[in-house]
Formats: structure tokens, C-alpha cells, sequence
């Protein structure tokens, strides 16, 4: 009987690991999901977009983004040859319930990379959200924030700020310049994500405290950051600062960004973390050795 009794603990105690393994996404509450798609692909395209979203469009809702939508946000920070004559970016966002933050994931998407999305759609107003970004061939992706945004709104009934839709798309081409400077797109974006973080705790009035926030960031870094890309990041913080953003959700929203699991797993706290669930398994398997052992 006592053999049984402790077998029956044991089989709870997997039940329970595995519970714990899964991943959280099986468990998802989504809410609404709406799909946009680049005006410009083709049918076969849209169809191909579709499946590997692993939509219904009779299910869910699809708009497109048309490419004079891509040159109103992204016009001021980028020349016409580079945002192009088609719109071809296209997104899928579905709501969480859970309030879980931010999850982004890319498909032929060159140069932003999920994080840079992640920052700039928290910088528009976006929350709580997983948000899918692709193309049917290799782009650089400096479009699809527009896409991600109609989404949104799309989803939500609630319409961005126009101020802040520009800031989050002036944030996506400073970004993939920084990454473009220091030859990786994660850290530029943990750099943009940290200066959001100082301007909410200084909150810097001048450009000489925003050109000190900058400089204190690029040693803490560890990069060298040139001269006009220092000024334009200062331009555009200043940007980000005026736009009427509460501080608090940004930072609740930053703190949840999800994603980046090489980052968080080098933490010394997630590190523990890790160690205590290894030795949890070490003795559980223990446990069954002496189960049987004992038999």
C-alpha cells in the first residue's frame, strides 16, 4: 500500500512538471485576431499569407495597408526608393485577455527584429497583444509597423494617436540605423528600450539632459555611437517624450515584453530559478530509482 501511495505521488508529481513545461500559449485566452495584408501582393500570395498564419478569412478580420499608408508614417524618416512602390509587409495580431504583454514573432523580415517591433508597437499605445509580421519573400520590415498598427486599431475600435503612430515609426528606422552602427539588432533595440526607461524615470527637459541620457546608455552599452546618430536619437527622444504617454503603462508594458528567451535565461534570478528545477527533477527521478529499488 505505502509502495502505491508513494507511485501515485510520483505520477502527480509529472502530471505537474509536464502541466509546467508546457508552453503558455496553449493556455492563450485570444480575444479578437485581425489580418493585414500588403495591398500589393498577389492573390497567390495572400492565399499562400493566409495559410501560414494559420488563419480563416472567413473567420477573422483582413484588411490591407496600402503603400501610400507606409509613405505617410515612414516618409520623414526614410527616402521614397527605400519604402518603395508596393506594399507587401503584412501582420496578424491577436489580443490576450491575460494581459500577458507583447509577443512578437517574424518571418523574411531582415532588419527589425522582433524586439524592434515589440518596442516601437509599445511606443504607439499597443498592448497585450501577440503580433505576427512576414512577407512572402525577404524584406527589411520597416513597414510593417503600419500593418501592426491598422491591426490594432482594427481589433481594439480604438484609434492611435497620429503623434504616436509617428514616433513608433520614427523609433523602427532609428533603431535599424543603430543596428545597422553597431552590427546587432537586439542590442539596439535593448538600448531604445532602456532610453524609454530613463526619459520616464529623469525626465529630461532640455537636449543636452536627452544627449546625456543617450551618452550614459551607449557606455553602459559599452558602444560608440558617432555624432549624427547621437543627434538623431536625441531628436527622436525628445519626440518620445512629448507625446502624452502614460509612463506607467510603458513601463508595465516593457517589463512584459515576452520573447528573447537567450536574454532572460542569462539573468542571475532566472539562473536560480533554473537550478532549483533541476535539482526538483534530480530528486524526483531519486525517488523513482528508490521506488523501485525497494520493490
Amino acid at each position: 500500500m505505502k509502495q502505491w501511495k508513494k507511485l501515485s505521488m510520483i505520477a502527480l508529481s509529472l502530471i505537474m512538471a509536464l502541466a509546467f513545461l508546457l508552453p503558455g500559449s496553449a493556455f492563450a485566452d485570444q480575444a479578437e485576431t485581425v489580418v493585414t495584408l500588403g495591398k500589393d501582393l498577389t492573390q497567390q500570395q495572400r492565399d499562400a499569407i493566409l495559410k501560414e498564419m494559420n488563419v480563416d478569412p472567413s473567420k477573422v478580420q483582413v484588411i490591407d495597408v496600402t503603400n501610400q499608408e507606409e509613405h505617410q508614417y515612414l516618409g520623414k524618416y526614410l527616402d521614397k526608393q527605400t519604402i518603395g512602390t508596393k506594399a507587401i509587409s503584412s501582420a496578424k495580431i491577436s489580443l490576450n485577455k491575460k494581459e500577458e504583454g507583447i509577443l512578437v514573432e517574424t518571418k523574411n523580415i531582415t532588419t527589425v527584429t522582433e524586439s524592434m517591433y515589440a518596442n516601437a508597437a509599445i511606443t504607439a499605445g499597443i498592448k497585450d497583444a501577440d503580433i505576427y509580421v512576414t512577407a512572402p519573400f525577404p524584406v527589411s520590415g520597416t513597414a510593417g509597423l503600419t500593418g501592426i498598427i491598422k491591426a490594432f486599431e482594427q481589433a481594439t475600435g480604438q484609434k492611435i494617436d497620429e503623434n504616436k503612430k509617428q514616433v513608433a515609426s520614427e523609433e523602427i528606422v532609428r533603431t535599424a540605423d543603430l543596428a545597422k552602427e553597431i552590427g546587432d539588432g537586439n542590442k539596439a533595440a535593448q538600448f531604445i528600450k532602456r532610453l524609454k526607461e530613463e526619459i520616464a524615470k529623469q525626465q529630461p527637459q532640455t537636449a543636452e539632459e536627452f544627449k546625456n541620457i543617450i551618452i550614459n546608455i551607449s557606455n553602459e552599452f559599452n558602444i560608440n555611437l558617432n555624432n549624427e546618430t547621437i543627434n538623431q536619437l536625441v531628436v527622436y527622444a525628445q519626440n518620445f517624450a512629448n507625446l502624452n504617454i502614460d509612463f506607467d503603462q510603458l513601463s508595465d508594458q516593457l517589463s512584459k515584453l515576452r520573447g528573447e528567451i537567450s536574454n532572460v535565461l542569462q539573468s542571475k534570478e532566472a539562473q536560480g530559478i533554473i537550478d532549483s528545477i533541476i535539482q526538483w527533477f534530480e530528486d524526483l527521478f531519486n525517488s523513482i530509482g528508490d521506488f523501485f529499488s525497494s520493490k
